[in-house]
């Protein structure tokens, strides 16, 4: 008898890896199985619980009955929220029409890309990246043209860089900031360099990935470039959520002001995917963008604070090092001065990822290789952990670092 040898799986999906920081979480999540004592640093999601009132509009909606079906992307009170939000915090007006509500931020990034991208089309991602913008694009079709932000550049896109990059294939430019993975952030007067080469290729869209607006430190100021350059408001898709901010990372919603026409592609798209986003997690998100934000200020120290923690612990480790972020809970230390250094049992750390995996091993912390966010040799660690656990990190990654000859 002979089998049917054909190929179950398409060739997309072939070409396309899981998320490398889940599968360092789950990697720990089986060393815990085993007995194992893990501190995981490698996943991005806050250690504060939702703020109450919103906790409480979750189960208000539950008990009035609101557990059916809503409009496909959005209630209309949850796009009036957003509305609002946008008008309140960027400057930036939009219509209900111009709104866009998901299950999560992925899924409206994700709805954006497979809603305008035909095959061959090109995506632009600044690297480092978010590990998923490049996966994501070629699931659409698309090819993503990744350039190397350097340390020196601050891992900031310059003019420069986007001006080469561009080719007549080029369909967006992915914007991330403050960033995922490094924690840096463009100023205003950036984005504005940015925006004069743009505007000198009116085919090209622009998706700003701006997640983490509300998570900086130091007194460093926000800015999104439909706001720096209204010219560019007619083809930017300015994209948030409540998942970092107000630590609703379970309740998955995700939303984004763009021009209406691609709103209107992302709703037909969505709703022959999973249709609309939880009404529970919708009514949430309205108390959520509605309410106060007072509670930002301390959460936020406290992220500062361990930011700090762990920057002064990386740049004391000989072999280390780590420029300071602006916003994010993340730091991306250097490891070049650890490449070559040979392990006890006489393996060469020829990798950022055999460094991480000597981490794992040796000190049971769990960090992602810089390779997967498109630079290397350098490692991703989340502080958005409880501060006694990264004084613990710090300590045993030291120790690691130390039996490196």
């Amino acid at each position: 008898m002979t089998s049917n040898s054909a190929p179950r799986l398409s060739s997309r999906l072939q070409a396309v890896q899981p998320s490398p920081t889940i599968a360092m979480t789950r990697l720990a999540a089986e060393l815990r199985g085993q007995g194992k004592e893990i501190i995981g640093l490698s996943q991005g999601e806050p250690d504060f619980d939702t703020p109450e009132h919103i906790q409480v509009a979750g189960q208000a909606a539950i008990a009035a009955g609101k557990t059916r079906y809503t409009d496909v992307d959005g209630t209309p009170e949850l796009k009036q929220a957003v509305a609002a939000k946008f008008l309140r915090e960027n400057s930036l007006s939009y219509g209900l029409d111009q709104v866009s509500v998901g299950t999560g931020g992925k899924q409206v990034l994700y709805n954006a890309l497979l809603a305008t991208l035909d095959e061959g089309d090109e995506v632009i991602v600044p690297a480092p990246y978010w590990v998923s913008y490049p996966d994501m694009v070629r699931l659409a079709g698309g090819v993503p043209v990744t350039v190397p932000c350097p340390e020196e550049d601050n891992f900031l896109l310059t003019a420069k860089a986007l001006r080469a990059a561009i080719t007549r294939r080029t369909k967006w430019l992915i914007l991330n900031s403050p960033s995922n993975p490094t924690g840096a952030g463009y100023s205003a007067a950036h984005l504005k360099s940015l925006a004069e080469v743009l505007l000198e290729f009116p085919r090209i869209l622009v998706m700003t990935d701006d997640m983490y607006e509300h998570i900086r430190y130091d007194g460093w100021e926000f800015a999104t470039i439909a706001a720096v350059e209204p010219q560019l408001m007619n083809r930017t898709l300015t994209c948030n959520g409540v998942s970092k901010a107000y630590s609703m990372t379970g309740w998955r919603i995700g939303f984004a002001g763009g021009p209406a026409d691609i709103i209107k592609a992302m709703a037909t798209l969505q709703s022959q995917s999973t249709s609309n986003p939880s009404s529970v997690s919708q009514a949430a998100a309205v108390a959520a963008l509605n309410g106060p934000m007072d509670f930002l200020s301390a959460r936020n120290e406290t992220f500062r604070q361990r930011r700090d923690l762990c920057l002064e612990a990386f740049n004391s480790i000989e072999g280390l090092s780590c420029i300071k972020p602006v916003g994010a809970f993340y730091l991306f230390p250097s490891c070049a001065g650890m490449i070559g250094r040979k392990r006890p049992d006489g393996k060469i750390i020829a990798t950022d990822t055999d460094f991480v995996m000597w981490l794992l091993e040796e000190a049971g912390v769990a960090a992602v290789p810089g390779s997967a966010f498109g630079l290397a040799p350098y490692f991703r660690i989340s502080f958005a952990t409880a501060t006694e656990k990264l004084e613990a990190a710090c300590t045993r990654i030291r120790s690691a670092c130390d039996r490196l000859s």
